[in-house]
């Protein structure tokens, strides 16, 4: 009787004690995590953290709903594809701005992606500082022209190429 009963008391006990641990090493909650919990924010929409001294001005990074595909194309034919995430740093509270250009958007970031694939950007070490920041400002820059000054960049948020 005993040895049925001994797993089921080693489970409860184990279950109690993590139990236990959870609720003592739980995180105490403050005024600002409450005030935080409280303003909502737009699916995809990240709050970015101020800068010392600048706190009047707070940014938002807006997610591009889908992922870019670039084709490489190789003697004719594709060799690779790179599939890149998005995200565009705004004034906070124009979100609603950057999804309503989001097709143009798409459209200018596409053209540049291909651009940068057509001039070898994304051959051999494609993720090296250098072109990295160059197709960053070539982004930027598009995304800039088109929301105004209410874009202040843009963040490859992942990137992968496959060859094919």
């Amino acid at each position: 009787m005993i040895r049925k009963l001994l797993p089921v008391l080693m489970a409860l006990i184990g279950t109690g004690a993590g139990v236990g641990a959870g609720l003592f090493f739980a995180p105490v909650p403050t005024e600002d995590a409450a005030t935080d919990a409280q303003a909502p924010q737009a699916q995809g929409e990240e709050a970015a953290p101020a800068a010392p001294g600048s706190e009047a001005v707070t940014r938002d990074f807006v997610r591009l709903n889908n992922q870019f595909v670039v084709p490489i194309v190789e003697d004719g034919r594709i060799g690779a594809m790179v599939v890149l995430s998005l995200s565009i740093e705004v004034t906070a509270g124009n979100a609603q701005t950057v999804y309503a250009l989001e097709p143009k958007l798409r459209d200018g970031f596409l053209q540049v992606l291909f651009d940068h694939a057509n001039r070898g950007g994304f051959d051999g070490a494609f993720t090296n500082a250098n072109s990295m920041d160059v197709l960053r400002r070539m982004l930027a820059q598009v995304a800039h022209d088109l929301l105004g000054p209410v874009a202040h960049g843009v963040l490859i948020t992942e990137i992968a190429r496959q060859d094919t």
